[in-house]
C-alpha cells in the first residue's frame, strides 16, 4: 500500500511540473541513446532540393544498413535513388566490411577495451547538449492527446530569456521553440515538433540556418524494451561557407531494427 501511494504522489507531481516531466524524459533519452548500439536497423534518407518558393528541384536518396562491427556501428549501402547498389558496387561495400573486420579481428582484449570506451563516451559527449533542456527552457503543458495508442501529454517549450548555454551545441537551444509528446507511462519522447526562432550558425564552414526552419522527430518503442529513432524531417534554408545558399528537406527514416548478436553478418542483398 505504501509503495502505491508514494507511486501515485510521484505521478501527481509530474503531471503537475512539465519541467520535471521533460527532465526525466532526457535522462531516459541518454539511456536510449547508448543502448541503441545493441541494435543493427535499417535506414533511408532522402534529401529534396528546394527552390526560393518550397518547391522541390531535385531529390536524392540512399538506403543503408547499420550492423555492429566489434562493438562500433557499420552502415553498409544498400541502394542509392531508389536503385539497388550493383553487383560491382555490392562487391566494393563487402571489401569495405572485410577491411575493417580485419583491422578489428586480431586487437588485443585491452585495446579494443579502450577503443569502445572512447567510442562510448564521444557518443554521450554528442548528446551531452540535450541535458541543458530542462533548464534552457520554460515549460507549459498544453494538452493531453493520444498517438499511435500512447496516452501523451503535449508540452510546448520557449527558450527561457537570459539563459547562459554551458556548451557549444547548447547555444542553438537558445534559438529554437517547439512543442514535446511525452508517453504518460514511460515519460518517453513520441514525437518532437520545433522551430528555429533565429540564425543558428555551425561547424567549421560557417553554415548559417535561417530562422523558421523546422524539425519533426518521431520515436517508436522497439521490442517492447526501449524507444529508438522513428522519422526525422528537417526543412530549412540558410547559406554554407557564408556565400552559397541552400533549401533542403531532409527526411529520415529508420527500420526492421533487430537486437544485436555476435552471430551477426553483413550479408549481400538479393
Amino acid at each position: 500500500m505504501r509503495i502505491a501511494i508514494l507511486l501515485v504522489s510521484a505521478a501527481a507531481v509530474y503531471a503537475q511540473d512539465p519541467r520535471e516531466i521533460v527532465r526525466r524524459t532526457v535522462e531516459l533519452d541518454q539511456v536510449n541513446w547508448m543502448r541503441m548500439k545493441d541494435y543493427t536497423w535499417t535506414a533511408q534518407e532522402v534529401d529534396r532540393h528546394l527552390d526560393s518558393n518550397g518547391k522541390v528541384q531535385s531529390t536524392e536518396s540512399q538506403r543503408w544498413e547499420t550492423t555492429i562491427l566489434y562493438g562500433e556501428p557499420f552502415r553498409r549501402m544498400l541502394a542509392r535513388n531508389g536503385k539497388a547498389l550493383s553487383p560491382d558496387e555490392q562487391r566494393k561495400e563487402q571489401q569495405r566490411f572485410d577491411k575493417e573486420t580485419a583491422k578489428y579481428e586480431h586487437e588485443s582484449e585491452d585495446d579494443r577495451a579502450r577503443r569502445i570506451a572512447k567510442y562510448d563516451k564521444d557518443r554521450q559527449k554528442d548528446r551531452e547538449f540535450l541535458r541543458e533542456i530542462p533548464d534552457a527552457y520554460d515549460f507549459r503543458m498544453v494538452r493531453e492527446d493520444q498517438v499511435d495508442g500512447h496516452a501523451v501529454w503535449v508540452i510546448a517549450a520557449t527558450p527561457k530569456p537570459g539563459y547562459a548555454a554551458k556548451t557549444s551545441d547548447g547555444k542553438a537551444l537558445t534559438k529554437i521553440k517547439g512543442e514535446l509528446w511525452i508517453d504518460k507511462l514511460e515519460f518517453q519522447w513520441v514525437r518532437i515538433e520545433a522551430q528555429t526562432i533565429d540564425t543558428i550558425s555551425f561547424g567549421w564552414i560557417l553554415a548559417r540556418l535561417n530562422p523558421g526552419a523546422t524539425l519533426l522527430f518521431e520515436q517508436t518503442r522497439v521490442n517492447n524494451d526501449l524507444w529508438l529513432p522513428k522519422r526525422q524531417v528537417t526543412r530549412g534554408a540558410g547559406r554554407v561557407a557564408l556565400l552559397k545558399k541552400i533549401a533542403l528537406e531532409q527526411e529520415i527514416t529508420w527500420s526492421n531494427y533487430h537486437k544485436f548478436s555476435a552471430d551477426s553478418k553483413v550479408v549481400s542483398e538479393q
